[in-house]
């Protein structure tokens, strides 16, 4: 949660002149891979095309920045897989400025406007990247009005997924990030049959092996995730045919305080208190996780406990796929979780935090 507004598997690959390891016949089968003491994916949010959306669901479109064509969210996304090593990217946008209309939820996706984010997608795909997400950044709702508890009804979501899986069905690197952080939803239950309808969408519109991830409750803590039921509600979510392939759990968890991803120091490494007991309850029901925001500031704290909390993560990769860092893209470095890199002198060099931690614990492990 944040207020702000605004690989060994391709490595022999590539050597032996194969496809990914979570590639077969071009197919994702990533749910079938054996575990191999390390997390399949690291990377970072490029942020941008989001600024302007608040926790209600509003996004201004006047606020939404175009991190490529005004910013340099390619050059970015090529420095961390070519030099950092990490090969994910969750690429944030808001779900008015696909539609190009602040006010009215549905119809069909604004050409314009997606030309420009799906400049930042084919971006991603085209750094090598083994994971670009596409990320409707909303909040389950759209002008405070929750998806299908009293706000737009299911089949609105459903038009937008359906419309961005045809776009990109014939894209294997692809994760369709259902919906960022719900948060205050009456009912989980409705929750998790509004992410069927969508999950059923974006399979009949051809998009049938790309991964999924499902996000619950409480801006879909970590921490939170068992005890508020979206675990639970979300197990009973299927692909059209009854199996479960390559539909997982979507979780974020911050360091600070407060867990909301706005202050420069953290205090926890959520071990205890968030990624244990999930990862207890992801064994017992054969499911897994991917975490897909968390950060600090490039901070003593935040070194000490962020990289703390991705060494647990890797070394229970059985149940979790791999973690993304907020935020890069169009943050510049005066934000308080900056993983932007620092620019200069015709080159990109990495913030501590993700030198460190994000990148860090992806390509040199720690031990014991």
């Amino acid at each position: 949660m944040k207020f702000a507004l605004y690989s060994t598997f391709a490595a022999v690959a590539a050597a032996a002149h194969l496809e990914p390891a979570y590639l077969k016949n071009g197919v994702s089968y990533i749910s079938e891979l054996p575990t191999t003491g390390k997390v399949q994916f690291a990377g970072v949010n490029i942020a941008g095309f989001d600024f302007g959306c608040d926790i209600n669901g509003t996004c201004n479109l006047a606020s939404a920045f175009d991190v490529v064509s005004k910013g340099n969210g390619i050059a970015q996304m090529s420095h961390f897989t070519k030099n950092s090593g990490l090969n994910a990217f969750r690429l944030p946008v808001g779900w008015q400025f696909l539609l190009n209309n602040e006010q009215t939820p549905g119809g069909p996706i604004d050409a314009t406007n997606l030309a420009a984010y799906d400049g930042l997608v084919r971006g991603c795909l085209d750094s090598g990247s083994k994971a670009c997400i596409v990320d409707v950044h909303n909040y389950a709702r759209f002008n405070g009005g929750i998806i299908g508890q009293g706000g737009p009804a299911n089949e609105v979501l459903v038009n937008l997924w359906t419309q961005l899986a045809t776009h990109y069905a014939n894209e294997s690197r692809i994760v369709f990030g259902v919906m960022n952080e719900p948060h205050d939803i009456p009912n989980i239950v409705t929750w998790a049959q509004t992410v069927q309808e969508v999950v059923t969408a974006i399979r009949k519109a051809g998009a049938m092996t790309q991964m999924i991830i499902m996000p619950g409750n409480n801006f879909t803590s970590a921490a939170a995730f068992v005890e508020n039921g979206s675990g639970a509600a979300l197990m009973n979510v299927t692909n059209p045919d009854g199996t479960i392939d390559n539909l997982f759990f979507d979780v974020h968890r911050y360091l600070d305080a407060d867990n909301s991803g706005t202050h420069t120091e953290c205090v926890t490494n959520n071990i205890d208190g968030a990624f244990t007991p999930l990862a207890t309850f992801l064994r017992m029901n054969g499911r897994r996780a991917f975490l897909t925001e968390t950060g600090g500031g490039n901070t003593a704290s935040c070194l000490q406990f962020l990289c703390e909390q991705l060494a647990f993560i890797n070394k229970n990769s059985d149940v979790y796929l791999g973690w993304i860092g907020w935020a890069a893209g169009g943050f510049d470095q005066t934000y308080e979780l900056v993983e932007t890199p620092i620019q200069g002198n015709g080159t990109l060099t990495d913030t501590s935090l993700v030198k460190q931690c994000v990148a860090g614990q992806f390509v040199s492990p720690a031990s014991g």
